[in-house]
């Protein structure tokens, strides 16, 4: 079994294939006690978790608390509307109160990229980036990356197209390295003005047309257009944006007939994706959801000193170790 993971995961920037597969070998175990009768086991019992969301969010908030129940940890959750920064508190502060109150593990999702980074710097709790501006969303990029393994296996030469807002999306980025480091080809996608200056640095093909990127693709991962953290308009239009880089039915015949078409949502229908494709055979998007309380608890019992699984029942085994060891 491999060794514990480092204090926080902040990115995938960095992050060896090794830690990488840890992790995905780990959530493969947690996936199966998602399925069965009693979706809990001891894993994290003692543990306390808080959930600092200062942006809205559905999926990633709501797989985090699932997986931090499963795993039988006490969770505390807290929004920025909630919270005393709502008063003029500083992000340090509040989290330094946090920690004062014997908080093991703080998963901060923040507009400001950078913030989960500051906080692990000045904590001894462990910090996991659940989305910061636009620069990561680790556990995100691990979920899509574990659900292209389920469907292929070993990721080495298979194509993977990003479609999209590259410059805004932190999903992309983490995407990207972790992709990257397994081996896949990665292509991005999008009009020049959504795509970062130097992105090719990283690693990955840059394309323009839409069809040059799709033909050949193993999978399609579509992304939303992030108005929100846009400051200017940088196209016309969402009607000309779906019309030149929407994925729709007729797009599909652009593709392998077993392209898998993904998206981290929230989705769009009808700008960067059709509600028939949503929808269709090739899409994996719901199987990406489940996958992301599988990949959510792997992270969580890793930071917290788990080593990686071999079997589910493992982690209740070690569980029951260490009461026996307390107790004795």
């Amino acid at each position: 079994m491999s060794e514990p993971l480092k204090k926080d995961l902040l990115g995938l920037d960095g992050v060896s294939a090794d830690d990488i597969n840890t992790i995905l070998d780990t959530a493969k175990s947690f996936k199966e006690i998602s399925h069965r009768r009693v979706k809990k086991v001891p894993a994290l019992r003692g543990k306390t978790i808080c959930n600092l969301f200062f942006e809205p969010s559905t999926r990633t908030r709501a797989s985090f608390e699932l997986a931090e129940k499963r795993l039988s940890a006490d969770a505390v959750n807290i929004s920025k509307s909630g919270s005393s920064v709502a008063k003029g508190e500083t992000l340090r502060d509040t989290a330094e109160n946090l920690q004062a109150m014997m908080i093991d593990v703080i998963v901060i999702r923040h507009s400001a990229s950078g913030a989960p980074h500051f906080l692990a710097s000045l904590l001894n709790a462990s910090v996991i980036n659940a989305g910061d501006g636009a620069h990561e969303h680790p556990t995100q990029g691990l979920l899509d990356i574990f659900t292209l393994r389920e469907k292929f296996g070993d990721l080495k030469g298979k194509k993977i197209t990003i479609i999209g807002d590259i410059t805004h999306s932190r999903v992309a980025r983490s995407n990207i390295y972790g992709l990257v480091t397994l081996g896949a080809n990665v292509t991005v996608c999008g009009p020049p003005t959504l795509m970062p200056a130097r992105v090719s640095e990283l690693g990955v093909d840059v394309e323009t047309n839409l069809r040059r990127a799709v033909t050949d693709a193993d999978a399609v991962n579509v992304l939303r257009i992030q108005l929100e953290r846009q400051k200017v308009n940088l196209f016309p239009s969402l009607a000309e944006y779906a019309d030149v880089y929407g994925i729709n039915s007729e797009r599909l015949k652009w593709m392998k007939p077993d392209c898998l078409i993904m998206h981290p949502g929230p989705m769009n229908r009808g700008v960067e994706i059709s509600q028939d494709v949503a929808d269709g055979r090739q899409a994996v998007i719901l199987e990406q959801v489940t996958n992301g309380v599988a990949i959510r608890m792997a992270v969580l019992y890793l930071l917290c000193g788990g080593v990686q699984l071999t079997k589910p029942d493992d982690v209740i085994e070690a569980a029951e170790e260490k009461e026996d060891t307390k107790v004795s």
